[in-house]
């Protein structure tokens, strides 16, 4: 699982992709997901705004999480109505690089936002997220693999089965467990 700032649990891993950072960029875009905005005062004005006032901001900021004592590496977002207090998610995580790899391993957490408040453990505002997760790792393995990005398949161990999972801001998930990895379609000209 990741972890919050203060090392609390966050969200589980529940996917990852073989290839490129231009490979997996080039694949969210293709399924019509865009790159989150980092955290400033302007984009966190903006987020508010869009939140309170029903506007829509499909570049809104992704809280860090942290995985291999770093924040994301990259986020991305799929809004969800017409602002972003709903919304799809996925941050990734550039895995260390395995013996005789010839291209990166990114592991990333995907969830849906499905509305915001105050964080039942930190008492900040935040984003709750559904408890379905694994209904959110098919639905955006299946845009890959109908959008012809993904080559193959398969399933790995991750957190494991997971009935009443708590993230950092204390919102419930419930997981199988597994992590599903697909190889991104290899860019000409890499």
């Amino acid at each position: 699982v990741t972890h919050n700032a203060d090392g609390i649990p966050g969200d589980p891993i529940n996917v990852g992709l073989v290839g490129t950072e231009r490979e997996l960029i080039a694949a969210m875009l293709a399924i019509g997901w865009r790159p989150a905005d980092p955290i400033t005062l302007r984009s966190s004005l903006a987020i508010a705004e869009s939140v309170l006032l029903d506007r829509p901001d499909p570049e809104a900021p992704v809280s860090a999480l942290y995985l291999f004592r770093r924040k994301q590496d990259l986020a991305f977002e799929h809004e969800v109505g017409e602002s972003a207090d709903r919304r799809h998610h996925v941050r990734w995580w550039k895995a260390p690089d395995a013996p005789g790899a010839t291209r990166p391993l990114w592991l990333g957490s995907v969830t849906y936002d499905e509305g915001s408040g105050v964080s039942h453990l930190t008492g900040q505002i935040t984003h709750h997220i559904g408890p379905d997760v694994d209904a959110e790792r098919d639905a955006l393995m299946a845009a890959l693999g109908k959008a012809g990005r993904v080559d193959g398949r398969s399933q790995w161990p991750g957190v494991g089965a997971t009935r009443d999972g708590r993230n950092a801001g204390g919102d419930r998930y419930e997981t199988d467990g597994m992590i599903d990895v697909g190889v991104l379609q290899a860019a000409t000209g890499d």
